[in-house]
């Protein structure tokens, strides 16, 4: 089998351990990624934007008319229906400045603290946007399904991950291996379909730079 052709884009994060997932869901269909801190490009314009979308795209679109280059980001978040689809964009700054993971969860929890069982329902969501330099954009969305618990149960993952249990694994996402989680996650779903939309003609703009 031909191994694909190779193209270079930026991701417009600067978290590492993001890079590692991307790197890892993308290399195999033939996408290499720098960093945007690596080529000099360390901070984005604040996450304003409505949607997921909006803010994937501000970091997207930034790095992309920056560096010249095809760039990718992502946003998400939990939506919980108890609570009207909170914390939704506000995820990362749910219950105010400053918290911690661990802080936030437990603001989660306290505002469910009297939703019964079976009332708790939510999901985690994921947009990935990438951009080209002239201005085009492409857009993928993965979720995955499941429950908020009383409690957090596991010892891995980040953010809500030990107070989410997924509808697919039947366990919460800090009781899940690496594997397992990036099998089902909202992440992973979506950059599954970035996988599938790269063998596309769509795709061919973005790849000849």
């Amino acid at each position: 089998m031909t191994a694909p052709a190779r193209h270079r884009w930026v991701l417009a994060t600067g978290n590492p351990g993001k890079l590692r997932e991307f790197a890892a869901a993308l290399g195999p269909a033939g996408i290499d990624l720098d960093a945007a801190g690596d080529l000099g490009l360390r901070s984005f314009p604040p996450e304003t934007g409505a949607t997921y979308e909006e803010n994937a795209l501000l970091k997207a679109g930034f790095a992309a008319a920056k560096l010249s280059r095809v760039a990718v980001a992502d946003d998400s978040g939990l939506e919980v229906d108890a609570l009207g689809g909170a914390p939704g964009v506000w995820s990362a700054r749910f219950g105010g400045p400053g918290l911690g993971d661990g802080e936030r969860m437990a603001h989660l929890l306290q505002r469910l603290k009297h939703v019964p069982v079976g009332q708790r329902q939510a999901r985690f969501v994921s947009v990935v946007v990438v951009a080209a330099p002239d201005g085009a954009v492409a857009t993928f969305t993965g979720t995955c399904e499941g429950t908020i618990l009383f409690g957090p149960r596991g010892d891995d993952g980040f953010g809500y991950d030990p107070a989410f249990l997924s509808d697919d694994l039947g366990m919460t996402f800090a009781e899940a291996s690496v594997a397992e989680k990036e099998r089902v996650s909202h992440r992973g779903r979506a950059l599954a379909e970035l996988r599938g939309w790269l063998g596309s003609q769509a795709a061919v703009p973005f790849l000849t730079r």
